[in-house]
């Protein structure tokens, strides 16, 4: 599949307010073509884009932190109340907090295909242009990238663990064989009440994608994919369920 077509993809499958914090792929691939694109402009506007990511992605990282502290209190909070007891009366808080934590995780695992797709564009587009103009601009701009805060994923990938973690431990009671795109995604519908977990499946997919060896895989490319939530296309996808309450 052409990048121009993964990268539309991705913007459709992520959240709605996300749109437009991606790389201006098209527009980039655009000023390459025109009969002699200026590398200030070029460059300029890669700049103006990295500065784009590192907002946005320090901005998610921010709010991810709060919310993992949040959600960490709201677990001991129905912890203390609940004790050993597995009563109905603390039912609809329990699923509340099991949905929150769905959609947690299936943020942050967007966060970290965001950080792939984009300095997955980057590449692409930088050489595109060493290729149209005859130039050397990929080796040092990339250098540049690998040390940009959008780039750094390891705190969002450490939160995704701790709370596959969380949830493996407080949804043992009802799972489902993941059977393809579709199953896992009918499968998250019934656990999140919303699409969330399906435009995560797809976001898994992409980085094992991205991420694994293969005759074009070079300098340039991200590493082979070394995360537990890769894992959750293939695994049992476990699906909160009533009871038991957690304790």
């Amino acid at each position: 599949m052409k990048f121009g077509k993964r990268i539309k993809e991705q913007i459709q499958e992520s959240l709605p307010e996300w749109r437009d914090k991606f790389l201006r792929y098209k527009e980039l691939k655009n000023l390459i073509s025109s009969p002699a694109p200026a590398e200030s402009i070029f460059v300029g506007l890669l700049n103006a884009e990295i500065e784009k990511f590192n907002a946005f992605f320090v901005e998610q990282e921010e709010d991810f932190i709060i919310h993992h502290k949040e959600l960490q209190y709201r677990i001991q909070r129905l912890v203390e109340k609940c004790g050993d007891n597995d009563d109905v009366m603390f039912r609809e808080e329990v699923n509340e907090i099991r949905k929150d934590i769905v959609n947690f995780h299936g943020e942050m695992v967007l966060l970290v295909n965001y950080s792939n797709i984009n300095y997955t564009g980057l590449a692409k587009i930088l050489k595109k242009y060493d290729k149209r103009t005859g130039g050397a601009l990929r080796s040092p701009f990339i250098q540049k990238v690998l040390r940009q805060p959008f780039f750094k994923t390891d705190l969002v990938s450490r939160l995704v663990r701790e709370w596959e973690t969380t949830m493996d431990a407080m949804f043992p009671a009802l799972t489902r064989e993941v059977e393809g795109y579709e199953r896992s995604a009918a499968v998250s519908s019934a656990a999140a009440g919303e699409g969330i977990f399906r435009n995560t499946v797809a976001a898994l997919m992409t980085m094992r994608e991205m991420r694994r060896g293969s005759s074009t895989y070079g300098a340039y490319s991200l590493p082979p994919l070394n995360l537990s939530d890769s894992d959750l296309v293939l695994r049992p996808v476990h699906v909160p369920s009533p009871i038991p309450i957690p304790y």
